[in-house]
């Protein structure tokens, strides 16, 4: 799919997949809207890009209204034709019933799968009805939705049951999607990454690296941000790509 003269939307444009996927975005020629609740970074961005092929919009992903002044920021510059997916959230890190006996909060489990799942249902079905009314293609697309989850939604470890359940939730929307949307020549695909540093890791990469890199097996290292929004953006360009979850992990499966 060419994205010049189109729009894109990158849902947590601020972190560290979602800012590598903007700039991969903007140079594939898209103008990209940045959505994220980090305002100064997300800002910060925008202005660095510039105002003709960036723009910030403060967006909350447990709001109608919010999800859907993202979008039409997005409409208003050109055709939306992408929007990935790649916001973050709470993940509390705690077993189901702790060593006292007490039972982890179901609210707590809830509130992560509202941001983590639903969030990703409501861009997703709100981003597609926009592309939906998009003149299609040459090819019969309309846009592409690229969902995030992780490989954590295949072997969820110890103390993820909320984010494990949440991204496996993304997981079985994708073929879903996928099949709801084909008729509006609309494409979803999900990526699950494995262990990538990014920023959210609070300490520098070379501390990262060693802590976590030797438990890789190839390459023996954690992945880079751009390593995933390189593979967003070959999503986008192939249009046979549709309705699967491509695992970005370097064979790197969770144990126990």
């Amino acid at each position: 799919m060419d994205l010049n003269g189109a729009s894109a939307l990158v849902v947590g444009g601020a972190g560290g997949f979602g800012e590598a996927t903007v700039r991969r975005l903007v140079t594939a020629g898209a103008k990209v809207v940045i959505a994220d609740m980090a305002v100064d970074k997300g800002q910060k961005l925008a202005d660095e890009l510039g105002s003709d092929v960036a723009t910030f919009v403060a967006t909350d992903v447990t709001s109608d209204e919010s999800v859907d002044a993202a979008i039409k920021a997005a409409t208003d510059l050109a055709p939306l034709r992408a929007t990935v997916v790649v916001h973050g959230g709470p993940a509390a890190g705690k077993r189901m019933v702790n060593r006292k006996g007490e039972a982890y909060s179901a609210a707590i489990f809830a509130r992560t799968v509202d941001v983590f799942l639903t969030g990703t249902f409501r861009v997703t079905s709100k981003a597609a009805a926009a592309m939906s009314q998009n003149e299609p293609l040459d090819s019969g697309q309309r846009g592409v939705v690229i969902t995030t989850a992780s490989i954590a939604g295949f072997e969820g470890q110890v103390g993820q049951s909320d984010y494990s359940a949440a991204k496996g939730g993304v997981i079985g929307l994708t073929l879903t999607a996928a099949r709801d949307l084909a008729p509006s020549g609309v494409r979803v695909m999900c990526i699950a990454p494995g262990t990538f540093f990014t920023p959210a890791y609070g300490m520098e990469e070379e501390e990262a690296q060693a802590k976590w890199g030797p438990g890789v097996p190839n390459p023996k290292r954690m992945g880079h941000a751009d390593e995933y929004a390189n593979l967003a953006l070959q999503i986008v360009d192939n249009d046979y790509l549709n309705g699967t979850t491509i695992r970005i992990d370097a064979a790197l499966r969770f144990n126990i």
